[in-house]
């Protein structure tokens, strides 16, 4: 699993290869139109990257627990929708510790390892438990929470490839006797650290985001992508996931 993470940016049905573009200049026209990227429908304004309004608040994949997994209730028989519950919440859960901006811990489906790693833009993670379902991570991962930061600094992310200086496997060790006894049945004994680098030629000094909204074109040439941004050559970056359903006319040259 180690090495260069490698991305492919969806248009429509085509997957365009990002790394070999690195290096060359983009520019990306917002054409004015978003589709929301669950019903497809047209709408005025995005919600939670790409949804609109109706489905932002009936769809299961915008379901509270999706951000706290504490509060998930699937295990009980409450869900939006207890078939995608089945798939998504009523199976083992990964609750990791991952250098990022710093130390944080977080929860992932074990179907989303490492591709959940890669969107945080983690260099190094291991792995601190495993459950039978989210809502059990999500209580682990409100306990460590006291004491592990679950949030990642993305401007001090993308500032360079990573703090050094952490020991995961020293701060697994330390985390993990912070679980009440009930907890440590999860814990994965196994102390392998994953690491992931990313294709990065030149880190900004200071971040400069960029918003489509704001500004319907972004030009520049691409100097590297992390997590869910690509960073350009004058300090400035754009968050991808952000404006998911959103029309654009990409050219690169």
């Amino acid at each position: 699993m180690d090495g260069v993470v490698r991305y492919r940016l969806p248009l429509g049905d085509h997957r365009v290869e990002m790394n070999p573009l690195i290096g060359l200049e983009i520019r990306m026209e917002y054409l004015g139109r978003i589709h929301c990227i669950r019903c497809g429908r047209e709408t005025r304004k995005s919600f939670a990257q790409g949804y609109c309004y109706p489905c932002f608040t009936t769809a299961p994949e915008t379901e509270e627990c999706v951000l706290h997994p504490e509060l998930c209730r699937a295990h009980e028989g409450v869900a939006r929708d207890m078939e995608y519950a089945e798939r998504h919440c009523l199976i083992e859960h990964v609750v990791y510790l991952a250098v990022t901006s710093g130390l944080k811990v977080g929860v992932t489906r074990n179907t989303q390892v490492p591709t959940r790693w890669i969107d945080q833009g983690a260099v190094r993670v291991v792995e601190l438990a495993r459950t039978p379902n989210r809502f059990e991570a999500g209580r682990i991962e409100v306990v460590l929470k006291e004491q592990v930061n679950d949030k990642t600094a993305w401007r001090q992310m993308l500032t360079g490839p990573g703090p050094h200086g952490i020991d995961l496997q020293v701060e697994k060790e330390r985390v993990g006797r912070l679980l009440p006894g009930e907890f440590r049945k999860y814990l994965v004994k196994e102390d392998e650290v994953v690491e992931l680098s990313y294709p990065v030629t030149e880190y900004p000094e200071k971040v400069r985001s960029l918003n489509l909204d704001k500004g319907p074109v972004v030009k520049g040439v691409l100097s590297g992508i992390k997590g869910q941004y690509l960073m350009f050559n004058d300090q400035s970056v754009i968050n991808l996931r952000k404006f998911g359903g959103y029309l654009v006319r990409i050219q690169f040259n």
